[in-house]
């Protein structure tokens, strides 16, 4: 191993392609695997930005933007189970936003109790702003979204479903992939919905539990006893279920996790064919050991060794690197999720493929016959 490291090292020029192309492969399969789960963090938002433990919907819900109305009577299935605090009505629901300027936008409602201690309300609220959206047909939007639905325009009146609204407050962080949130009170919602809301319905019901565990325990009990017209999941099973859903079954996310594959298809092509000419180029130096008794199998593993080294120091520059870019993405409000599970995934990948190139490249110490190089 340390004869492998010395001879990187003499003939660094050489090897520092190899070196670039694991560093290219790394931040990009990294880069791409984190932008991809940070773009459909936001499809969960409504989720993740609750206190609630359990969320009780539809039937085979996919994500939480596809909940269908169930009756408010539902409550009594779930109050009163043991280690399960009272249920909250919550509205999450599409809604035609017509903006002050003309023109029309598809939104995304998300009406909830907004007392202090309720778990519907949106984490990111502040206290004045849940006040103030006590007030009739008030509304809360994210920053990103105000210039998208006009309302920094002074002309002309907004509105929801034909219903005059009015902004209150922005909050940052809360943007959407798609139809923008509009954060109101349950009243506001249910009055802003009107007829397309069946009375004495909701959206989902929200609940609080003693432990995460008692909340996967509830929720595994609700879906076998009501199979039929209802299903409970943990929040974080809705949270994972809805970025799945989007990942998976809409075209954006056929298109983003395409584009992910096609970095790492990139990436190791690039790799392979690098440490192949690398070895390659070496072949009088493994010819002069070959010539000096040195067996051959001795020369693959030094290849394979080079290989791996290649690998770990490409992915040592490709971390600084990665944190650099990501840092850059923030400013311009994409986030691109780099938690632990992507970058020792992607050091695994980076490092596989190049010790996949280094097999490659023994094809090139095979084909080595000293009498024919060294004459």
């Amino acid at each position: 191993m340390s004869y492998a490291l010395q001879t990187l090292w003499h003939e660094r020029t050489r090897y520092a392609s190899g070196v670039l192309a694991v560093t290219f492969s790394a931040v990009l399969i990294a880069l791409q695997c984190g932008l991809l789960l940070g773009l459909f963090k936001i499809t969960s938002i409504p989720v993740d930005n609750t206190t609630a433990d359990l969320w009780v919907g539809s039937t085979a819900v996919s994500s939480v933007d596809l909940g269908k109305p169930i009756p408010n009577s539902y409550i009594s299935r779930v109050a009163g189970l043991p280690g399960v605090k009272m249920p909250e009505q919550y509205i999450a629901n599409f809604a035609n936003f017509f903006k002050p300027t003309g023109g029309t936008e598809l939104c995304f409602l998300l009406g909830s109790l907004l007392d202090d201690g309720t778990s519907g309300a949106a984490t990111l609220l502040s206290k004045e702003q849940r006040e103030a959206l006590t007030m009739p047909y008030a509304i809360v939007v994210d920053e990103s979204d105000v210039k998208r639905l006009s309302l920094d325009s002074k002309d002309g009146e907004p509105k929801i479903n034909g219903k005059k609204v009015h902004l209150i407050g922005t909050v940052k962080g809360l943007k959407s992939l798609a139809a923008p949130w509009v954060f109101c009170s349950l009243h506001t919602a249910r009055q802003l919905m009107g007829q397309m809301l069946p009375p004495d319905h909701v959206t989902y019901l929200l609940a609080r539990c003693d432990s995460p565990q008692r909340a996967k325990e509830v929720a595994s009990e609700l879906r076998a006893q009501y199979p039929d017209d209802m299903v409970a999941y943990t929040a974080e099973d809705f949270s994972f279920r809805s970025r799945m859903y989007w990942l998976t079954r809409t075209k954006a996310g056929l298109a983003i996790g395409y584009a992910a594959l096609l970095g790492l298809i990139v990436g190791a092509v690039i790799t392979a064919q690098t440490l192949y000419s690398a070895t390659a180029a070496n072949a009088k130096e493994f010819a002069i050991l070959l010539a000096l008794g040195i067996p051959r199998w001795r020369i693959s593993l030094m290849v394979i060794t080079q290989s791996f080294w290649v690998g770990i120091i490409g992915i040592a520059i490709a971390y600084p690197v990665c944190v650099g870019l990501r840092s850059i993405a923030m400013q311009f409000n994409t986030d691109v999720d780099m938690r632990w599970e992507i970058l020792a995934g992607t050091a695994t990948i980076t490092v596989g493929m190049a010790l996949i190139a280094g097999t490659l490249a023994l094809r090139s110490v095979k084909q080595i016959e000293p009498m024919n190089l060294l004459r």
